[in-house]
């Protein structure tokens, strides 16, 4: 039984499954733009400091039809989908789109949009992959600044500094109230599902941001807190899914055989409220320094730095978290996750760290073979746990 408080679930929920509809809504009620962009590392603050809603695209729940002629089948479930949705019309609400790093599929996603609405205006940023090298830094400010450039000239309105450091502390608000629900679930003390916290981050990179913190506010004052964590489950971490959601009923499969999820690196999850922007100094450049800076809060294989990597990064929060087992979610044919995973399973079973692979795609999988395999997981852990946590 969920302890989050159902009224302000259900108004996050709906935001959730159908962000168009919340983007309609919002522009005829402020008779301002709308921006799209993409995952994983657009500052959404740029696009709210001008009075627009900045939206984080999401894949649609609906079968793929018209983007089938659009993208290859070996292309990931995200990729096709967005290129469905702007196939048939549901893009047509924003006012424009905004990428600030892809992979050659979500390249291809994009193209597909400038195909089917070219009249919509995109703009590729392109943030630098190499983070440790001397000319990073600044190649990424002028590529903040050419984005601040283009979203004033889509929005017709000026940029100021004023503007920026107040809607950086409005993410940042929001980031730390997220990840304050974080914390409580990886102390066990309030029990907050897997689907639950995806539906809490997910709702975040579509709602307006300060109706967004006003939930969490809500939700916050109303959760049930236990003094003691209960310890008859097995403690997993979910990892991987860099652009899109699981599916909530891949999640639910998870914790209902005998798994209680205390901690993830998801996109829609952790990933995305790791790292602050700094408040102080030039907004702009912060910015810029936040992006370098998310890479060693959770790091990710499509970035390349000497600091940390994933596997490390992966270990570490299993010590903190207590987990004992870890649930791969791998979307099928994402070519980064798919060219780190053996590195990633191989440092997990060197430390002794039990692993599952599931690879999920947009049509769905067959959730009672799912089923038995995380309960025969569930099973393998209790009988041979894992001897990392302390």
């Amino acid at each position: 039984m969920s302890e989050l408080h159902a009224s302000s679930m259900a108004t996050l929920r709906t935001v959730a499954d159908d962000p168009v509809s919340y983007a309609l809504n919002w522009k005829a009620a402020h008779s301002r733009p709308v921006i799209g962009s993409f995952p994983m590392n657009f500052p959404s603050e740029i696009v709210h400091a001008v009075g627009a809603l900045p939206v984080i695209i999401q894949e649609s729940k609906t079968p793929i039809t018209e983007g089938r002629s659009m993208l290859a089948e070996f292309y990931c479930g995200y990729t096709r989908s967005v290129a469905d949705q702007a196939s048939i019309g549901e893009l047509d609400v924003f006012d424009g789109f905004v990428v600030a790093d892809h992979c050659v599929q979500l390249l291809g996603a994009v193209d597909a949009i400038r195909y089917s609405r070219p009249e919509k205006p995109v703009h590729f940023a392109q943030f630098t992959s190499a983070m440790d090298d001397a000319w990073t830094k600044p190649r990424v400010d002028g590529r903040i600044s050419d984005l601040k450039t283009e979203i004033e000239t889509v929005v017709r309105a000026r940029l100021t500094d004023a503007d920026l450091a107040r809607s950086i502390k409005a993410f940042n608000e929001n980031r730390r109230l997220l990840r304050h629900f974080y914390d409580l679930r990886r102390s066990g003390r309030a029990r907050i599902t897997a689907s639950e916290m995806q539906l809490l981050v997910k709702s975040s990179m579509v709602m307006d941001i300060h109706e967004h913190t006003a939930v969490l506010l809500e939700l916050l004052d109303r959760i049930v807190v236990r003094d003691e964590a209960p310890d008859d489950l097995v403690r997993l971490h979910l990892s991987g899914h860099f652009c899109h959601a699981p599916k909530p009923e891949i999640l639910d499969v998870i914790e209902e055989s005998g798994g209680l999820v205390v901690d993830d690196d998801l996109y829609t999850g952790f990933r995305y409220i790791s790292t602050d922007v700094p408040e102080d100094g030039d907004p702009l450049a912060a910015l810029s320094t936040w992006y370098l800076e998310r890479n060693i809060n959770a790091p990710c294989p499509t970035r390349v730095t000497n600091k940390v990597d994933w596997d490390t990064y992966l270990l570490e929060s299993l010590e903190a978290s207590r987990s004992v087992g870890v649930v791969v979610l791998m979307a099928k044919f994402c070519e980064p996750h798919m060219l780190y995973y053996p590195e990633l399973r191989k440092a997990l079973e060197a430390h002794g760290v039990q692993s599952l692979l599931i690879e999920t795609e947009h049509e769905g999988i067959p959730i009672e073979t799912l089923r038995t395999k995380m309960e025969t997981f569930v099973e393998r852990i209790r009988r041979h746990p894992s001897p990392l946590p302390a």
